[in-house]
């Protein structure tokens, strides 16, 4: 398997670009904008072709390089249920799998930090049985969990989405294996969680055993200080939303 971590120091974003070599089939998982070129570039180096992009989330605090990536490839773009985005693509429900010859994307439904929310589960056949590592995007992160407010809505109040981002935590990412590998959306300079560290990676284990949101014993300890001290929204954060749900620029955005 082919595995790639991008980082964008202005935003604190990570990317990724994997796949499987063998059978010519990569994937982008949370595409920046400005890292479009160096996606397309560092598929061409290797004479694989991107035919899938995945996002965990519709992301509030930069723009979506999906779009461009859809255009300049020919990929076909996966977001989870209910994202409501208003362009074309498919849609992954919990525990659906994306086969990539040896490289398996399995959808783990995580809410909490967006309602429509996924982590990435990555098994490479060619190596073993069992997975390898999981993408978190906002849900766990180096360090914290992600803010509960940025989604938070009508019926989702913020509590609401801390409490869900809890039991997502808790039920479907920290019962994974000790040595599963950990690659979030987001580390240190991110306004999208409190405290990240600057490494861009970890391990389940790693950061259950000292990740500092992760070490209460009760869901309503862990929301009192997940709500706690809540930076700053991202600048333009509505903007930012609707350009990605539209599948448009921040400037062609309404």
């Amino acid at each position: 398997m082919f595995f790639r971590q991008f980082l964008n120091d202005e935003t604190a974003c990570a990317s990724y670009l994997l796949g499987c070599k063998s059978h010519a089939k990569f994937a982008v998982v949370d595409p920046h904008v400005d890292l479009v070129d160096e996606y397309v570039a560092a598929a061409a180096a290797q004479g694989i072709p991107i035919v899938a992009l995945l996002e965990t989330h519709v992301q509030a605090d930069h723009v979506s390089g999906l779009p461009a990536l859809v255009e300049r490839t020919g990929a076909t773009a996966y977001l989870p249920e209910n994202a409501g985005v208003e362009f074309f693509h498919e849609t992954l429900s919990d525990g659906d799998v994306l086969t990539l010859g040896n490289t398996e994307i399995e959808a783990v439904a995580t809410p909490g930090h967006a309602a429509a929310h996924h982590a990435y589960l990555v098994t490479d056949h060619s190596r073993g049985e069992e997975p390898w590592f999981v993408l978190s995007g906002d849900a766990l992160l180096v360090g914290d969990a992600g803010r509960p407010d940025l989604h938070a809505h009508g019926e989702q109040s913020v509590e609401q989405m801390a409490r869900t981002l809890y039991r997502s935590l808790s039920e479907r990412l920290l019962p994974l294996p000790d040595d599963l590998l950990l690659y979030p959306a987001h580390y240190s300079g991110s306004v999208c969680g409190r405290g990240l560290s600057a490494n861009p990676a970890s391990t389940i284990g790693f950061e259950r055993r000292h990740n500092k949101a992760l070490q209460f014993d009760s869901e309503d300890a862990f929301v009192a200080a997940l709500l706690r001290d809540t930076p700053e929204p991202p600048h333009q954060q509505a903007e930012i939303v609707a350009a990605n749900r539209a599948g448009r620029t921040l400037a062609a955005s309404p």
